[in-house]
């Protein structure tokens, strides 16, 4: 962007890539190694000179260290990194139709990736820095668009949402802030989300770069992996993970390595598995709210709270037929937020007070049996509270139930398929009895082996409904009910 693109015809400010205290600062821990921040900068530098001339980019490297270089050295090209939710044949052809001049980088070549592709150029060694002279940290104007995301996919078809450099580093740095990360505290992340999905984005690599933490090139998937990964490191440690990846790591490991730190994203925490992964890891936990459209918001300690706190600089307004906007901080213009918040006392983030708010729901989870009204994520975390269940999820139908296939009533059935391999039905339908309105009992209720999730732990909106159309068509029937 150039300096005469401001209406006011001032410099644009600038914010540098990183924050680390020096060239000798741990940067990243990857294979076991410690790489410094003099040797990520060469690393740029040399990926940066190899990559293409093309307006966008397809970062599709699994290391969470090449990712990271690769949007760097994309950010100093002035390309744009496109991030969206799976790198699938149709969303790759969407991302080319609507991008004509992306390409994709990656550790190697990729017979499905359907793109002119760049190979990630590996080092002729691994160890030490391949430059001879430090170089400066790039300094970036806050204006300029360094990524587009995309959201997951799970209420529906990805939509596009642009991202400013300075915006991020504004969040980001609120982010640090409010999980006690600096150039001095540090701390190392582990994340078992891959660093394209928004969350990822910001909470390992984004975060680190612009707090001074040192970033986990590994993305451990496994129990085992996680429990490796995380003793191998140094403290502090944070482990950033999701509901669905946190609980499954609790539940297969008898032990547990210490963690100074769990955060939690992407789908609603319950307390009572907050309370286990305090106790367990004997660090606290703080659950992340916000969406790819606004970035982060707030936060919670799940296991003693109800209240979400927001982030200091945003303003929370609400409208008379309850829409909540959002303004301020690292917002460029107020956003209307696409869920159901009753707000608290104060609505303001200031003086070191921070706004809070109480969070019910997604709009578009919201559900309304025989004029009784709950979400789908409440129903979720009751589902998914009960001994023996390993997943679950409430569907809740896009038209009414077939003459003939379901209730003669008019009125739509909610249905739910979980993975509870040690429950019959009898028992799981009884344990969900104490929980929830019979209003919104399943009906029916499958048992499957897994469900369609993705790489963050997310359902999208377009699996869990073909899932649902097979169980009910007999093409997939039941499988993992006793």
């Amino acid at each position: 962007m150039n300096h005469a693109d401001l209406p006011d015809g001032t410099v644009p400010p600038l914010f540098p890539l990183l924050v680390h205290a020096s060239m000798d600062s741990v940067f990243s821990y990857r294979q076991g190694r410690a790489i410094s921040v003099g040797e990520f900068l060469d690393d740029v530098a040399r990926v940066a000179s190899s990559l293409p001339n093309r307006s966008h980019v397809l970062n599709a490297c699994t290391d969470r260290y090449h990712f990271a270089v690769g949007l760097a050295a994309a950010i100093t090209r002035g390309q744009v990194s496109l991030l969206p939710p799976s790198h699938n044949p149709e969303m790759v052809r969407q991302m080319r139709e609507a991008y004509p001049q992306v390409y994709g980088l990656s550790e190697q070549v990729s017979a499905t990736l359907d793109l002119p592709q760049s190979v990630y150029p590996q080092r002729a060694s691994d160890w030490g820095p391949a430059g001879q002279e430090p170089l400066a940290v790039p300094q970036i104007q806050a204006q300029q668009v360094i990524a587009c995301v995309f959201t997951s996919g799970s209420t529906g078809r990805p939509t596009e949402h642009v991202k400013r450099w300075g915006s991020l580093v504004r969040n980001v740095r609120a982010e640090a802030r409010r999980l006690g990360l600096s150039a001095q505290s540090g701390h190392s992340l582990v994340g078992t989300v891959p660093p394209q999905h928004m969350y990822g984005l910001e909470s390992t690599v984004l975060v680190a770069w612009q707090s001074g933490a040192a970033m986990v090139a590994e993305r451990p998937f496994y129990p085992a992996d996680v429990s490796a990964t995380l003793a191998a490191l140094p403290s502090p440690k944070v482990l950033v993970t999701t509901p669905f990846h946190l609980r499954t790591w609790l539940a297969e490991s008898e032990q547990v390595p210490h963690a100074d730190l769990i955060v939690s994203a992407t789908a609603p925490l319950s307390s009572q598995l907050a309370k286990e992964a305090e106790q367990r890891c004997g660090g606290p936990l703080l659950e992340v709210y916000g969406s790819t459209e606004t970035g982060q918001l707030a936060t919670r300690r799940s296991a003693q709270a109800v209240q979400w706190l927001a982030f200091e600089g945003l303003q929370m307004s609400q409208q008379e037929d309850g829409q909540v906007w959002v303004h301020g901080g690292h917002l460029e213009e107020p956003m209307a937020l696409n869920d159901v918040l009753e707000m608290c006392e104060p609505l303001i983030s200031r003086d070191g007070v921070a706004a809070r708010f109480i969070l019910h729901g997604r709009s578009a989870d919201m559900v309304n049996v025989a004029g009784k009204r709950t979400s789908l994520g409440y129903l979720n975390l009751q589902l998914n509270a009960i001994a023996g269940v390993v997943d679950g999820a409430f569907i809740w139908p896009e038209t009414d139930a077939r003459a003939g296939d379901g209730p003669q009533d008019g009125v739509k059935r909610l249905a739910a398929v979980v993975v509870a391999p040690m429950l019959s039905a009898a028992q799981l339908t009884t344990a969900l009895r104490q929980r929830i309105d019979p209003a919104f009992m399943p009906r029916p209720l499958y048992f499957v082996d897994q469900l369609p999730r993705n790489a963050t732990g997310k359902l999208p909106h377009a699996a869990i409904l073909e899932l649902a159309r097979r169980l009910e068509s007999g093409a997939q029937p039941p499988s993992s009910s006793p």
